[in-house]
């Protein structure tokens, strides 16, 4: 069910007052306005991806080779184009794919920069890692409860 369509049965359920019309036209036309607001962020998001794809294709294409730390962006921004998705469609799991963003950005630095890091930071790091993997684990289990 979309906002407007929410907004419409929040309407329904409170009975209407004096003078009543107007402010409900008006929270029609201001959740039309975001919706249409977010959706339209959502496109510039999904644009700007891509063109952070593109660069990084061609600057993979100068240097002639193909790195570790490469594949690991395109991940990043794959998983960018997923939330995104995943938030255009149905935003009830949403919150989960910036906890994956973080996780594979983390991961990457640990593999980047793995032998040149004190090993107390890759501990840290590791920590880090497994603190935003409960954190998504815990999202889940609640959505899950919540939808059943």
């Amino acid at each position: 069910m979309n906002r407007v369509h929410q907004a419409r049965a929040a309407d329904r359920a409170v009975p209407p007052q004096e003078g009543d019309d107007a402010g409900r036209g008006e929270r029609l036309f201001a959740l039309a306005l975001f919706h249409f607001i977010e959706r339209l962020l959502l496109v510039v998001i999904v644009a700007m991806t891509l063109l952070a794809v593109a660069f990084e294709i061609v600057a993979i294409y100068r240097l002639g080779t193909i790195l570790l730390a490469d594949i690991l962006l395109m991940f990043l921004y794959l998983e960018v184009i997923g939330m995104v998705a995943v938030y255009y469609t149905k935003r009830n799991s949403v919150f989960v794919y910036p906890i994956f963003i973080a996780i594979t950005a983390v991961g990457r630095l640990v593999v980047l920069q793995g032998k040149e890091m004190a090993p107390e930071n890759i501990l840290i790091e590791a920590a880090a890692i497994l603190l935003l993997s409960l954190s998504a684990l815990v999202i889940i289990w609640a959505i899950g409860k919540q939808a059943a």
